[in-house]
């Protein structure tokens, strides 16, 4: 059978459901499962034909038949096992990439403060090794019905050889099957810890080499170290105890089957010695006996598998079941039509508390901002200001209070359309592990063609940077070939640029600039201001005092709003603003 491509990637996020799952390609599944059933009867018919083999030695007949038959069975029992793996292998495979598609889906739909408290590593860990968890039940969840019928037709055969045999096989293993049913209770809730400790040493991880120069700089390595080393020390113990666990099981049934076999081989000899069965009778019950072994191993090891998996699809289970950013019914809402004279953005007594913070970060602020012209909004460090940007693209919202875009309120808005007419700098001048073609597009509706993008990275200096890439525009941005902070920060404003948006929210977009691209900037923002709202976070005064709207934040609340004159004639905490930041000799 040809590979064929994955299945489309289902959209949904209900809960995950294993059956569901697992019967999402029946028919590969209905091939792996029969061909795997062929394979068990080959198993179980060998030991009759070994017997009949030892009947003809006995009997002094021909062995041809039988031995052809025997080498047959196990040729077409090993054939039939093969293909049987590797379609579930594929089927397994294809499941791992629907569910981390999945995820990784249902992650980026999630409101950022959720994101911020799920952890970046935790989250990455559902993926990963939760996912590869899930990825074995595809084996075990054939594998135990295989398991259950090999074990009941293998008992089927031995009871038709001699009962009382049987019978002294399940009483000997009575006693340690309950006690691997003990155990495979506690392995669930073990594997939840472990999972949930490599998430969070996952996210420790990943937090640290965000932070990593920071780290160094500071030759903070050995406190880092040591809080990871904590991290780790919680996943070794919790993983030892799961290894105690596991050993458990393996080491009871192999006594089990010691004592299975022992009290068969002194029961069957009893048995021979009274003639009460044949020879060739009893070798063929201790090769059932021996071929039944290796089935009860893979169902008590197939249910600590399950276990895992199991407590790997709850843990992706919590992921999912939370809420994604965009409300349900964004599907049947119509998408409003912008007003013409309507301003571009209005606060009505806005409030915002941050989820664990005492205190509100905006309280009760009103403003509005004109449809065209640069709105800048200033404060002290903890004021709001970027709290007001990430309220107007929606990313958070607010407690109480209307916040009104184009002329239509941010909650009847659509999610995609409200942010389609908003492009949004942010402070860090973040680009994607994308080209940087692709990085200038992000948002567009239509792709811009080579003479904009040109003229884009022309308006903000970055046309010689750009063209030093090793594939100029197709240049994978990232890892070993980035910008520099500078460079990032031109991108995002030249993104900015081509941006069809009607509102362009920057958050603090002169931090990196020398004067020469400052320069730039200023004429950018007033090309962009004649057609367009830009509202931006700022401290430098050559931004503030060309702003036709200033709104001043303090603790939260707005203290006054006007331009640069106005503010400094009568607004005390901005005239401490601009002396404390010293920004009038920027």
């Amino acid at each position: 059978m040809a590979d064929e491509p994955p299945p489309s990637v289902p959209r949904t996020t209900s809960p995950l459901r294993l059956r569901r799952e697992l019967t999402t390609e029946p028919g590969p599944l209905s091939i792996a499962l029969l061909l795997a059933l062929a394979a068990t009867a080959a198993v179980l018919a060998l030991p009759l034909l070994l017997r009949d083999v030892i009947t003809d030695f006995s009997d002094h007949h021909p062995l041809a038949v039988h031995i052809t038959l025997m080498c047959a069975a196990a040729t077409a029992g090993a054939l039939a096992q093969a293909y049987s793996g590797f379609l579930l292998a594929r089927i397994g495979e294809r499941m791992a990439y629907r569910l981390r598609i999945t995820l990784m889906e249902h992650a980026l739909r999630l409101p950022l403060p959720v994101v911020r408290s799920q952890g970046t590593g935790e989250l990455a860990a559902r993926i990963t090794s939760d996912a590869l968890l899930l990825r074995q039940v595809v084996d075990v969840a054939t594998q135990l019905p295989l398991a259950v019928v090999t074990i009941a037709a293998t008992l089927a055969v031995m009871v038709w050889i001699d009962w009382v045999l049987t019978l002294v096989t399940l009483l000997s293993l009575t006693g340690l099957t309950l006690m691997v049913m003990l155990v495979l209770r506690r392995m669930r809730a073990n594997v939840t810890g472990q999972q949930d400790a490599v998430g969070h040493i996952a996210q420790r991880f990943t937090a640290n080499l965000e932070a990593l120069t920071t780290i160094k700089a500071n030759r903070a390595e050995p406190l880092a170290t040591r809080a990871l080393a904590a991290d780790a020390e919680r996943l070794r113990s919790i993983s030892l105890e799961g290894a105690r666990l596991g050993t458990l099981i393996p080491a009871a049934l192999t006594l089990g089957n010691q004592l299975a076999m022992i009290a068969v081989i002194l029961t069957g000899g009893a048995r021979l010695a009274a003639g009460d069965i044949r020879a060739a009778a009893f070798a063929a019950f201790l090769l059932y006996l021996l071929q039944a072994i290796p089935s009860v191993n893979t169902l008590a090891t197939g249910l600590g598998r399950l276990q895992s998996g199991l407590a790997a699809r709850d843990r992706c289970n919590d992921l999912l079941r939370l809420p994604p950013e965009n409300d349900p019914a964004d599907a049947d809402r119509a998408t409003p039509t912008p007003l013409p004279d309507a301003p571009a953005v209005t606060f009505d007594s806005v409030s915002y508390t941050h989820a664990g913070a005492g205190h509100p970060a905006l309280h009760g602020i009103s403003f509005t901002t004109a449809r065209t012209g640069l709105t800048a909004v200033v404060g002290p460090s903890g004021a709001g200001k970027t709290t007001t940007l990430a309220l107007i693209d929606r990313f958070i919202r607010p407690s109480s209070g209307t916040i009104t875009v184009l002329g239509h309120d941010t909650r009847h808005w659509p999610l995609n359309a409200l942010r389609a007419r908003i492009t949004y700098v942010d402070q860090a001048f973040t680009l994607l592990e994308a080209t940087a073609r692709e990085n200038l597009q992000l948002g567009r509706t239509t792709p811009a063609s080579d003479t904009e993008l040109a003229t884009a990275l022309d308006a903000v200096g970055l046309t010689e940077d750009i063209t030093r890439l090793p594939q100029g525009l197709d240049t994978h941005l990232g890892r070993e070939t980035d910008l520099s902070g500078g460079q990032r920060q031109r991108m995002a404003l030249a993104r900015a640029l081509l941006s069809d948006a009607d509102i362009v929210l920057l958050d603090e977009p002169t931090s990196q600039l020398d004067g020469l691209n400052e320069q730039r900037f200023r004429t950018i923002i007033e090309n962009l201001a004649r057609t367009r709202a830009v509202i931006v976070v700022a401290h430098r005064l050559t931004t503030v005092q060309h702003a036709q709207h200033v709104i001043m934040l303090s603790q939260g609340t707005i203290a006054d709003t006007g331009n640069h004159p106005t503010l400094l004639a009568r607004c005390t905490p901005y005239r401490q603003l601009i002396a404390s930041q010293a920004i009038t000799g920027r």
